[in-house]
């Protein structure tokens, strides 16, 4: 039966603060892509403001109101809808109990989360719950972290199989970062403590890997004579997704390894990165501190759409394993923004209406999704290319 004739519950999809900035560029895609005969609808506080809405787009079946303080909307909402696509964050404030009404009720869930204290918690709350239902738990489907984790396993399908892998993916953007973006790196430079003792438990929680192995370094900065660029580790979620997804699928191999970098090809740019960062985690300790940075970009806001028309990413990844060296890459338009709406829909589209792996817990979009949603990007135009070969 197509997952589109399931009748158990009043909407295939539900899009969960519709109204905020990345989540009307997701509307408006969703209005634009979505099939005719998908029921969608579109979720947040303010009934005025979803109608409005609604009735600007023309899409959308349905309105349902609901807020992140009030847990019995929230399972309302789960209970109405087979995937949930949420937009608000930051995600350790507002998150955890959509989480947690989507699986219990079984619901699909996924968000924009790049926010590894998050992850982990709600690794260690509500993966086993979600496995008892049915429910897929899939976090950062937006440029944190598709591109990295599809473009890393789009490189390992290059490379032969059963064999030691490494593959390197460097990072190079002309774009803004999202106000939610900027919010959720902001309070997890705060939280270091937190960040370290949530991702300790999650270790204790997980099963150990049999037979295989699996990492993802930090690394350390070096020139990268493979991609003509100093080579700076991001302490980003990226590796850590790459890595799950590694040990939770046999192509990756044996013994696997990810390295995360920033692409930047003059030194003192580089240096001037790494200074500009290293200040902004010490600040974030500093509550006056991290209140002004907070006001610098608010969660919400974002750029016109001619400045992101200008703006673009790039992830190339150099893998090896087997006698054989791969360059791929993956690319396209606005990361924080027009993209990421992009990825998010075409994620929450692949949950509802495709044919896709049988999996259940807290997945990656790799593990749910991997081939099909690759496949969906390319359609919408991202592309992911083999540059060489040897």
């Amino acid at each position: 039966m197509s997952r589109l004739k399931r009748t158990d519950r009043p909407y295939d999809l539900v899009l969960f603060g519709a109204t905020g900035f990345v989540g009307t560029l997701t509307a408006e895609y969703l209005a634009a892509h979505a099939p005719r005969d998908l029921r969608w609808a579109v979720a947040g506080r303010s009934r005025e403001k979803l109608e409005r809405l609604r009735e600007r787009l023309g899409g959308p079946a349905g309105v349902l109101t609901a807020d992140a303080a009030d847990p019995a909307s929230l399972r309302a909402l789960a209970e109405h809808a087979r995937v949930v696509a949420t937009t608000v964050g930051p995600y350790l404030e507002y998150g955890e109990e959509l989480v947690a009404a989507c699986a219990d009720t079984g619901a699909d869930y996924l968000d924009l989360s790049g926010e590894p204290e998050f992850l982990d918690l709600m690794y260690v709350r509500h993966d086993a719950r979600a496995r008892e239902t049915g429910a897929r738990l899939v976090h950062a489907v937006g440029f944190d972290s598709v591109p990295h984790d599809l473009g890393a396993y789009f490189t390992v399908r290059q490379l032969p199989e059963g064999v030691p892998l490494t593959v390197d993916g460097f990072v190079t953007a002309n774009a803004a970062f999202s106000g939610g973006t900027f919010a959720s790196a902001l309070g997890q430079f705060a939280r270091r403590r937190q960040l370290a003792s949530a991702a300790r438990d999650r270790r204790r929680h997980e099963p150990r890997l049999m037979g295989r192995r699996a990492t993802a370094p930090a690394g350390t900065p070096r020139f990268a004579p493979e991609v003509g660029a100093w080579a700076l580790p991001l302490p980003t979620v990226d590796r850590h997704i790459v890595c799950r997804s590694a040990k939770a699928l046999d192509r990756y191999g044996p013994d696997f390894r990810y390295r995360h970098y920033a692409a930047v090809r003059r030194l003192p740019v580089a240096v001037g990165g790494v200074a500009a960062v290293g200040t902004v985690v010490a600040a974030a300790q500093l509550p006056p501190a991290r209140r002004w940075l907070s006001g610098r970009l608010r969660p919400g806001e974002g750029p016109s759409a001619q400045t992101r028309a200008r703006s673009w990413f790039s992830v190339r990844f150099v893998g090896e394993g087997g006698g054989r060296r791969v360059f791929t890459e993956v690319s396209g338009g606005d990361p924080g923004y027009d993209e990421t709406a992009k990825m998010f829909a075409e994620g929450a589209l692949a949950l509802a209406c495709d044919d896709l792996p049988p999996t259940a817990g807290q997945v990656t979009t790799a593990v749910a999704m991997g081939d099909a949603l690759t496949e969906r990007l390319i359609r919408a135009g991202i592309r992911f290319r083999v540059a060489a070969s040897r």
